[in-house]
Formats: structure tokens, C-alpha cells, sequence
């Protein structure tokens, strides 16, 4: 029998990427991924994998057409750090979930996070958050047979990227942050593992509520849990909290992160109600998902 098809529209990002691994580890599914490049290295390691590679992007609404023909399921993640998409993130996600509503897709995830602005009352706006968030109510109203939404965490793999350890003003290597050091805030997990539950969420059918929400990650953490998990693995890394002025001024962007801390420290990474989400993601990925110590351990190695 042929199996039916999931699109996964951001399928050679790192989180599009996880979802296409988990789809072909469980192998219900055949998994077709939008690529604004089919001749990419990253698209054709995915044709060798069995992939179907459809040249789209999500720039281009009319020309993700091809991508979500006949699909039965659809993921669709934005990319906030996409220099052309942040500014228009909500349009696009919105145009994206539309386009998979005009191709009669009948299961529909969408990678969200919490809608700051809305929590803090105005406060704090946190673009990479809330304007995902507003793509929420265009998937409700669209009409699916199913929707679910999925919030991946704060991601291990920053650690060796954008949140990779800075000389400090002491003199020491470690991170400066706005907020209280011990506060136990940030949900977080390894970017590969977000891709289980959505895959699960997808096999499950009907037998998963629809419009749940899924909230995978392997822990929650205060960055003093990060910086003596990393410390008595070998390492020598600090921590100094600064107020939110001076962070303001370490480097270009930086306002957008420190209200996100300032969101982390007064709701929680996942939001109020982070709980119930992530026990409903647990329940779909039964052995659980990696925690920091053990991610640390093999990537971040101490020289």
C-alpha cells in the first residue's frame, strides 16, 4: 500500500531536520521536504535517504503548491533568524498554514512558541516568540481535520552558536545574562529530538487531541545549572548577572534577547502552563528526551 505523504516545509533547517529523521525512523509515513534549493548538498542527502525533494520556499506562497499536493500531513516551521523573514514571519507562517488549507492537507503542525506580548500585557514584545504565536489563530480558523502545535525549546546546540561562551568583563569566559543566575527558567533540549513528537503526533491520528500543544525538552534550567553541569565536566566557565541596560549595549540585537530572559524569569520559557504541555509531549516520546549533562558530555568536550 502506498503510504501517505507528510511535507515538512523547512526540512533542511535543524529543526525541519529532526522532524524528517523521526518521520523516516518510524517509516509510516513517506516524507517529501520544500527546498528552496533541490540542488543543495543538504536537499540531495535527503533524495539519497528516500526523501522527495520539491523545489519551494516559503517566500513564495504560490509556489509551495507542488510541495503540499496530495499530502496528507504538513509541518511548517518559520525561521526567525532569517534576515528575510523576520521582519514578516507572521505573514509567512500564516501564508504557509493557507496554502496547506487550500491543498487539503488533513493534519496540520506548526512550530510556535508562547505569544509574549500577550502574557506581559504589552510589555514585552520578544519577536522570535510572539510572531509565531500569531500564526496560531490562522491555524485554528483554517479549518483542518486536525491541527496540532508544537513549541521546541531553547536549544542545547546554542551553546555552540549564538550563545557560545564570551569573554566576560572580569577577564573570565562564560555568559552575562539580565536575570537572576539561580532562577530555574529555561526549558531546554537537543534540537534533533524535537522531530519525535511530531512524528508521533502524526501516527497518532485521531487518537491525539486535536489542536494539542507539545512542548519536547529535556529539562529546565537556571543557567547556574548549565555553567556547573558544563564546570564539573572539565570546564572553567563563569556567569555574572548585568542589568538589562548594560546588556542592552553587548552587540547588535541584544534588546530582543534580554526581554526574552526578562519573559523566561516572570513566566517560564514554555509559559504558565508549560507543564501540561511538556507531559503531553512525554507521553508521546515514552523513553523521554536528552538531558543537558548528557548533550554536554558529547558535544561540548572540555579541552
Amino acid at each position: 500500500m502506498t503510504k501517505q505523504v507528510v511535507a515538512v516545509l523547512g526540512g533542511t533547517g535543524q529543526q525541519g531536520g529532526g522532524v524528517v529523521d523521526a518521520l523516516l525512523g518510524a517509516g509510516k509515513f513517506a516524507v517529501r521536504v520544500a527546498s528552496r534549493n533541490p540542488a543543495s548538498d543538504a536537499a540531495r542527502a535527503l533524495a539519497v535517504r528516500g526523501v522527495e525533494v520539491v523545489r519551494a520556499d516559503l517566500l513564495d506562497p504560490s509556489s509551495l503548491r507542488s510541495a503540499l499536493a496530495g499530502a496528507h500531513g504538513a509541518f511548517v516551521v518559520t525561521n526567525f533568524w532569517d534576515p528575510a523573514q523576520m521582519p514578516r514571519e507572521t505573514e509567512i507562517g500564516t501564508a504557509a498554514v493557507q496554502a496547506a488549507r487550500a491543498a487539503d492537507v488533513k493534519h496540520l503542525i506548526w512550530s510556535t512558541l508562547p505569544d509574549c506580548e500577550k502574557l506581559t500585557g504589552g510589555r514585552l514584545k520578544v519577536a522570535h516568540f510572539t510572531g509565531k504565536a500569531r500564526v496560531d489563530a490562522a491555524v485554528k480558523a483554517a479549518g483542518f481535520e486536525r491541527h496540532t502545535f508544537v513549541m521546541p525549546p531553547m536549544y542545547f546546540q546554542n551553546f555552540l552558536t549564538m550563545m557560545a561562551p564570551q569573554t566576560l568583563p572580569n577577564g573570565g569566559r562564560g555568559w552575562a545574562v539580565p536575570i537572576d543566575l539561580a532562577a530555574r527558567v529555561m526549558h531546554a533540549g537537543d534540537a534533533t529530538e524535537v522531530g519525535r513528537p511530531i512524528a508521533a503526533a502524526f501516527a497518532a491520528g485521531d487518537q491525539l487531541p486535536d489542536g494539542s500543544r507539545l512542548a519536547p525538552c529535556g529539562g529546565i534550567y537556571s543557567v547556574n545549572d548549565f555553567v556547573g553541569t558544563l564546570n564539573a565536566q572539565g570546564h572553567k566557565f563563569q556567569a555574572l548577572q548585568v542589568p538589562p541596560a548594560v546588556y542592552d549595549g553587548f552587540f547588535p540585537g541584544a534588546h530582543e534577547l534580554r526581554e526574552m530572559f526578562e519573559y523566561f524569569a516572570e513566566y517560564t520559557y514554555f509559559g504558565p502552563e508549560h507543564q501540561r504541555y511538556i507531559t503531553a509531549a512525554d507521553a508521546l516520546v515514552p523513553g523521554g528526551f536528552t538531558n543537558f549533562a548528557d548533550w554536554a558530555s558529547e558535544h561540548m568536550k572540555a579541552g
